[in-house]
């Protein structure tokens, strides 16, 4: 039994996709933890036991482990929360139903830039690192999937790049980083989840095919959208300003600037690209498949 939390999330979608159709063959039955279950794909109905509710919940958690061998887990963005409390706070009661329950192996979302000099004042990637901490510390066989920015950020931007062709973050326009598409992130996880042959604690890092700068991706968007695209560098203060007038939790606020701060001070340049390292999706097929239709939309 494999226990899916956020299935109908950027990740959780496309992996509970991949695993309606891999599990069956492999003779693994599907369970998933959602607050709405019509949210859910089509695909879904009747091939898969639902959960209904949010996976912070302990009294859900023992309904959903419950004689499971494996969880995809992942802790949702909450801006009204400080990040420590966000990840681990959140994480805190599946920790204590995977012990009860007896599940052997947890796959989670996480962050690039375990090791690296900015990584304890990295925001939300220093909480995410800390939440793989407290997973392991549960005697599951763990592996944390270490992934740099996705490019699906970028559709929070669609209404800018289609108004005004400009996208913006706070990095240096020539920095050179890893991106990920979660459909990518996605097929790792449904690889760990179905081959549980893996023991301890590791992290996965999904890096995507090539390190690619703001400036790269405008280049990209510009010819795949067939019309000039550019990057705009925002101040940090600027970010900060923009995200407290939305109304978002301060702390959590301060995580995103120190996050997006490290990112620029090379949080996501420390793990080497190899063969089992880099991911297939391209951004320029990514552009063409995902971000132009919502462009011209």
């Amino acid at each position: 039994m494999i226990v899916i939390t956020a299935p109908t999330g950027n990740i959780g979608r496309p992996l509970l996709s991949q695993l309606l159709e891999s599990a069956p063959a492999a003779g693994e039955e599907l369970r998933v933890i959602v607050r709405d279950p019509a949210r859910l794909p089509d695909t879904a109905r009747g091939r898969v036991e639902v959960i209904t509710g949010s996976h912070a919940d302990a009294k859900v958690l023992d309904r959903a482990f419950e004689g499971a061998d494996a969880v995809f887990w992942l802790v949702p963005p909450d801006a009204s929360r400080p990040p420590h409390d966000g990840y681990s706070g959140f994480t805190r009661p599946a920790v204590q139903a995977f012990a009860a329950h007896g599940v052997g192996h947890v796959v989670g979302v996480s962050a690039l830039g375990r090791g690296t000099p900015v990584a304890d004042r990295a925001g939300l990637v220093t909480a995410s690192l800390a939440m793989d901490d407290l997973i392991a510390s549960s005697g599951v066989a763990y592996r944390a999937l270490a992934n740099p920015s996705f490019f699906e950020n970028l559709l929070e931007e669609a209404d800018s790049i289609r108004d005004k062709s400009v996208f913006t973050d706070v990095v240096d326009a020539d920095r050179r980083a890893p991106l990920v598409a979660v459909a990518d992130i996605a097929a790792v996880a449904a690889g760990l989840l179905l081959d549980r042959s893996w023991t301890g604690t590791d992290s996965v890092p999904v890096l995507g095919p090539q390190d690619l700068s703001p400036n790269d991706l405008a280049r990209i968007m510009t010819e795949q959208l067939g019309r000039p695209i550019r990057y705009e560098r925002q101040p940090l203060d600027e970010l900060h300003t923009t995200l407290v007038g939305y109304g978002l939790d301060e702390e959590f606020v301060q995580g995103v600037v120190d996050m997006k701060r490290a990112k620029d001070q090379g949080l996501d340049a420390g793990v080497v690209r190899t063969p089992d390292t880099a991911s297939p999706t391209t951004f320029e097929q990514w552009c063409a498949q995902i971000l132009a239709p919502a462009v011209r939309s």
